[in-house]
């Protein structure tokens, strides 16, 4: 059963949206981004979204096709990928955790199969960024026989047509895209057309919606709620923090004092990363 209805209806009493980071599991290496998970979880993360390395990331920016390679470098695969959430889950059974992946992988996996493997380690949704809807009925289907929530993306400046077929698809959430091109904090969010798209989504009774791509600052995020997003997905920003400390994380010998104390700085890092975005998510008060 999905995590997400109890989470946005926490944080709707709350008075908030939520924050959710993206990081790739196994980068710089999968017994590394366990550790790294926890610390976002530490600092308050609502939700996770975790990336499983791909060889071809057509989506995404400079700054995460980098944690795909390091994450490749690794021989972190969908196997590792999912012993690392069964761990996490395990430890937080709360947690609404959802996984990115490109459609390739569900297709060599075997759809049935990989739903069902999602499911175990005790996913919640997986996003597809790389799946229009009109393509999505295998995928949705496979996904709901598993108890899996199916996620798809609303372009930017996205007709009234595409927008009811993403509501009409999408479950836990709609993954709203903030604008042209692919993810990085290189090219700013942007908010112009989102306060329709949500009102458009809600006329569908879509899912709650969450924008990405480009969120790196506490007020990129709280123009997002403002606008009337029920979140925000940062995920080259929390990268980047990884990747400045990838080259002396990985010079170390584990259970090392030197690799202690990197590790120690490394979550410090993203604990407070994410406890200042978290803050910037509260909604505006009624005037």
């Amino acid at each position: 059963m999905s995590r997400y209805p109890e989470m946005f209806a926490r944080l709707a009493t709350d008075g908030r949206g939520a924050f959710v980071p993206f990081v790739m599991v196994g980068d710089p290496s999968p017994d590394l981004s366990e550790a790294v998970i926890e610390a976002l979880i530490d600092g308050g993360a609502d939700a996770l979204e975790l990336g499983i390395p791909f060889s071809d990331p057509v989506a995404d920016g400079p700054t995460i096709q980098r944690a795909h390679i390091r994450a490749l470098e690794a021989d972190a695969g969908f196997d590792a990928f999912l012993d690392v959430v069964a761990r996490v889950r395990g430890r937080h059974p709360g947690l609404p955790i959802g996984m990115l992946i490109y459609g390739n992988v569900p297709f060599a996996v075997g759809l049935e199969e990989f739903y069902s493997r999602c499911a175990g380690a005790g996913i919640d949704s997986v996003l597809l960024p790389d799946v229009p809807v009109r393509e999505s009925p295998a995928f949705s289907a496979a996904a709901e026989a598993a108890g899996i929530d199916a996620v798809y993306i609303a372009p930017p400046f996205s007709s009234p047509r595409t927008l009811d077929a993403v509501a009409g698809c999408s479950r836990g959430y709609v993954y709203a895209v903030s604008r042209v091109g692919v993810t990085g904090a290189e090219q700013a969010a942007s908010t112009v057309g989102l306060a329709e798209s949500v009102a458009r989504l809600r006329s569908d009774a879509a899912a709650p919606v969450m924008l990405g791509f480009g969120i790196s600052r506490p007020d990129q995020v709280a123009e997002a709620i403002a606008a009337g997003a029920d979140g925000a997905i940062s995920g080259s920003a929390t990268v980047r923090i990884i990747e400045e400390h990838a080259p002396a994380l990985l010079a170390t010998d584990p259970g090392s004092p030197a690799r202690d104390a990197e590790l120690e700085a490394t979550t410090a890092e993203l604990r407070e990363f994410v406890e200042v975005m978290k803050a910037a998510a509260r909604r505006p008060a009624p005037r």
